[in-house]
């Protein structure tokens, strides 16, 4: 149990000690008359002495038993972590509590430096009211221009601060609590299709490219999981390929291998007969190495050394120009994959485990528009296996279009005018 001290006035005064002028009975110690006379002396769950300043001893008094009730229920707080900078708490507290890699550390750290350290870096963490939470959010779109789904992105961050905050007991609740984060505005994404593929890889400058394209096509893989594939993670037998790594860039270190992002990154991918062909071709061709950086790596510059991502990017970008279609990005290789998975049945789970997603929510947000044309064909599918004898041959005339539509086209308008 805690204790109320008289700060004003010397616990064991020496016998000829004056006696206090304003107080009778007591001898005045260096403290009098200077700031608040009470002090509430207690400990928390930790046994480490927590003390604050009061006017009225009854005041002391009931802050201790406020704070003692608080240790019994579990519902304690520090009254001086609150005080803690929201920048102070963000680099050295939340960001080495993350179980993530130096290039996700260096990422997070510039986020938070150009978005939240500006905006509330020096203000107390308890300082921050819900309202200034709703209005940062806002700031991310309408002072920083932030676009598509990183506003929800970076907001995710600073709700994670400040849910650290909560469970460290630094704060009583978040800030954040009732307040919805940026909604994640993904772009429908407009892979190319079969054709385009094939057409990029007919006009590939160099068989290495057009060997990456379509080996990128037929498993979705990240520029960077491609870029350090190795041979021994292939097992042509089992036709499956280990996908456990990537080459990566970073600031002031260069290039080199690093362990994929998270967990659900690791994975096997069943390959193709048309893949497994497609890399027996390319390695007999042109080995791989035996030795230096570059040891074991599929693909490789013509000297031997790392592909870079904008070397990557560059090349597909050229082979682009040459096959006269759109600009395309690496990365749509990758939902091309993707597409042809949804198109052919297979269900968002699968999908999200063959891509290395983190959860399934991932994968339905950015393939929603996939996984709804895919819907449609199931449709037509269960029509067709529930027609009579020759009902699917039935067609009708299109007054509009003057065109032929189907016996499952019509029975739906007949139902739309039915439900109308």
């Amino acid at each position: 149990m805690g204790y109320v001290a008289d700060r004003w006035h010397k616990k064991k005064p020496g016998p000829d000690e004056p006696e206090c002028g304003e107080h009778k009975g007591l001898v005045a110690s260096k403290a009098h008359g200077k700031g608040k006379r009470w002090q509430a002396r207690y400990d928390d769950p930790n046994g480490r002495e927590i003390t604050s300043l009061h006017r009225t001893k009854t005041e002391a008094e009931a802050e201790i038993v406020k704070q003692e009730a608080a240790k019994q229920t579990g519902s304690w707080l520090d009254p001086k972590a609150g005080r803690v900078t929201v920048e102070r708490f963000s680099l050295d507290t939340w960001l080495p509590s993350l179980n993530i890699n130096s290039r996700s550390r260096t990422e997070y750290e510039g986020v938070l430096k150009r978005y939240l350290v500006p905006e509330w870096g020096n203000r107390e963490i308890r300082s921050i009211k819900p309202s200034e939470a709703g209005a940062w959010q806002q700031q991310l779109i309408s002072k920083y221009k932030l676009k598509g789904t990183y506003p929800n992105r970076v907001s995710r961050y600073v709700r994670g601060i400040f849910r650290l905050a909560v469970i460290d007991r630094v704060i009583p609740v978040s800030p954040f609590e009732r307040i919805p984060a940026p909604a994640a505005e993904e772009k429908a994404t407009q892979p190319p299709d079969v054709a385009e593929v094939r057409q990029l890889i007919t006009n590939a400058y160099d068989d290495r490219w057009a060997a990456m394209i379509e080996l990128n096509a037929l498993t979705g893989l990240r520029s960077g999981e491609i870029r350090g594939l190795r041979l021994d993670r292939i097992d042509f037998l089992r036709r499956t390929m280990l996908v456990n790594q990537q080459l990566v860039y970073e600031k002031g270190v260069g290039m080199y291998f690093a362990e994929l992002k998270t967990g659900a990154g690791l994975r096997t991918l069943p390959l193709s007969q048309r893949t497994v062909d497609l890399l027996a071709a390319y390695v007999k061709k042109y080995p791989p190495r035996a030795d230096g950086e570059s040891e074991g790596l599929i693909f490789v510059m013509a000297d031997g050394g790392l592909i870079g991502e904008s070397t990557l990017d560059y090349a597909l970008k050229s082979t682009c120009k040459k096959a006269k279609v759109q600009p395309r990005h690496w990365h749509e290789l990758r939902h091309h994959y993707a597409s042809v998975l949804i198109a052919g049945g297979e269900n968002p789970k699968v999908v999200q485990k063959r891509l290395g997603h983190k959860d399934v929510m991932t994968t339905l947000r950015t393939y929603a528009h996939l996984f709804a044309e895919a819907e449609e064909k199931t449709r037509d599918v269960l029509d067709a296996a529930w027609a009579e004898p020759g009902e699917t041959a039935l067609e009708e005339e299109s007054p509009q279009q003057g065109g032929r539509i189907p016996e499952s086209r019509r029975r739906q308008g007949v139902l739309r005018q039915v439900s109308g």
